[in-house]
């Protein structure tokens, strides 16, 4: 096994696609696997050496395709597994390798498997699910679904409840069933064997729950499990993996990532995206952002990790709100303000993560109303604060910030009919600030925030300091000043970002040449004391 200094994923960016919103070549208004061939050019002109892409599986869609029926199979709105094939090969001439998405912890209840196990108590499927005892609107305990409502439902079938963390069509896998681990070997060496360089996990820190005595997330067998699917799977391979385990803390980190554990290469953490939610609360409680908290978290996972873990690195996904809206300024520092929140995500230590659209500086929807909506989360959300008193205001404003819709929106590839999406009639809405904000613009102006996520991307893959330097942050109660230090062989370079619209001072007792910036900078920097401009950032080298 490689030294994990080796690692080819460790100056590498990774690329997210959501299919049904990247493009679509067949008119029919949802994007589809031919789309992202049709765009690889632009990947590759881009820079990125990963593209991650959602589930492209048969799907009834009760949430976004992450409800499989099929874990072998392509959705025919997406194409076919000729089609697949045909991307992965085109992917091998781009250079361009493939991380699957896996959604293990659960399937959808149209799923054969559920729906064999839901016919009769005795079917040799019945325990690949989790099943308890109850009575009709008396379930086996109090667990609630992270979409809302009881994680049980009850199944006429055979009178007993079936365990769904997400929704009532998502009905989660039985792991403590080997026959099932076993299923899933399988199924990701399917994979693996056509091409796949890499997995996405989908709520990893799920699979080894203990739903009796509410033990959901980091349950006693979780590592135990993964061990077993590295040895059967992809632990020979020379593949990237990660594992979303949101509940997650550093401590917990070191397990998964830990080389010498054989386990994930990374996990995805979202601790730094809750920092604008209040305390105890649902991610629909606001709170404005305390840049304190954000460089608490950033450092503490940066430092936290050292050499015995990877960091994931990312503002945005399908499950987040648009980053430039959220923690930027969608206004009038829209592009300096998403180069700036780039500039202080890809100057740490980690493997950066791209959101489709980020890197031309996509803004969240201005959403309307109730009818606006299409994410199950949303929707029901909405419901139930509607149920609970709350004013179509309060809603609204919550919706219109963290909605997963936000991010799910068609990409704006040019300015012409549905932003080059589709030649149909998209499947769903297109902001309407395409004609300014788009693909075509970015790429034909050499100061757009494409070219600054491209320039980031070549440094990574350039300067060792960028991958494995040390990571130390500076001024870290600074209310304005988002700063650090990356260290590496002798080589020092100054991350430092204005994250707001005002001036703001900051001091270094050094002089640094100047290796990227947002604004026109001379080339070299006395840092002794610097006036910050609106979302001003700068990397410089320290100067000896």
């Amino acid at each position: 096994m490689k030294d994990m200094k080796e690692k080819w994923w460790k100056n590498s960016v990774v690329y997210q696609i959501y299919p049904r919103s990247f493009c679509d070549s067949n008119g029919d208004g949802i994007g589809d696997i031919n789309g992202i061939r049709s765009k690889l050019w632009y990947l590759k002109e881009l820079g990125v050496d990963i593209i991650w892409i959602n589930p492209v599986y048969p799907s009834p869609n009760a949430d976004n395709g992450y409800d499989v029926a099929d874990y072998c199979g392509i959705s025919e709105e997406y194409g076919s597994l000729e089609d697949m094939k045909a991307l992965i090969q085109e992917c091998e001439n781009y250079d361009i390798k493939i991380m699957m998405d896996l959604v293990m912890n659960h399937t959808s209840d149209e799923h054969p498997w559920f729906m064999e196990a839901k016919s009769t108590k005795d079917n040799p499927y019945r325990d690949y699910y989790i099943w308890r005892k109850g009575e009709p609107g008396n379930p086996p305990n109090d667990l609630q679904a992270c979409f809302g409502g009881s994680a049980w439902e009850y199944s006429d079938e055979t009178g007993e409840y079936y365990l769904h963390m997400f929704d009532k069509k998502q009905p989660d896998l039985n792991w403590e069933n080997e026959a099932v681990r076993n299923e899933l070997w399988k199924m990701m060496n399917y994979w693996i064997d056509l091409g796949i360089k890499g997995f996405r996990m989908d709520v990893m820190d799920m699979v080894g729950k203990v739903p009796d005595e509410k033990i959901i997330q980091n349950g006693p067998k979780l590592h135990q499990y993964i061990q077993e699917m590295n040895r059967e799977t992809f632990g020979d391979r020379d593949m990237i993996t990660v594992g979303e385990c949101g509940g997650s803390y550093p401590e917990v980190g070191r397990l998964y990532s830990d080389p010498e554990r054989k386990e994930l290469d990374m996990i995805f953490t979202f601790e730094h995206m809750l920092v604008d939610e209040l305390p105890g609360k649902q991610k629909w409680d606001l709170k404005e952002l305390d840049l304190r908290d954000l460089k608490r978290v950033f450092g503490k996972w940066q430092q936290e990790l050292g050499e015995k873990g990877w960091n994931s690195l990312f503002w945005n996904n399908h499950d987040f709100p648009r980053v430039v809206s959220r923690w930027g300024n969608d206004g009038a520092y829209r592009e300096k303000s998403a180069k700036m929140l780039a500039t202080a995500l890809h100057g740490m230590k980690g493997t950066p993560y791209i959101y489709q659209g980020e890197e031309i500086g996509m803004t969240n929807f201005p959403f309307k109303g109730e009818g606006d909506f299409d994410d199950v989360e949303s929707i029901n959300m909405y419901r139930e604060r509607t149920e609970q008193g709350y004013s179509e205001e309060e809603i609204m404003k919550s919706l219109c910030a963290k909605s997963r819709d936000n991010a799910r929106t068609p990409m704006q590839w040019n300015d012409g009919h549905e932003a080059g999406f589709t030649k149909g009639t998209a499947w769903y809405h297109i902001n309407p600030n395409y004609r300014e904000i788009n693909a075509e613009q970015a790429l034909e102006d050499p100061n757009s925030i494409f070219h600054y996520y491209q320039q980031l991307i070549r440094l990574r893959k350039e300067k060792p300091v960028l991958v494995h330097g040390a990571f130390e942050m500076l001024c870290p109660e600074d209310e304005t000043i988002f700063a650090y230090t990356r260290e590496w062989e002798g080589t020092k370079w100054l991350i430092v970002c204005n994250f707001y619209d005002k001036l703001a001072e900051f001091k270094y007792p050094a002089k640094g040449r100047v290796i990227l910036s947002n604004y026109e900078q001379e080339p070299e920097l006395s840092l002794e004391q610097i006036k910050l401009r609106p979302y001003e950032a700068i990397i410089c080298q320290i100067m000896v």
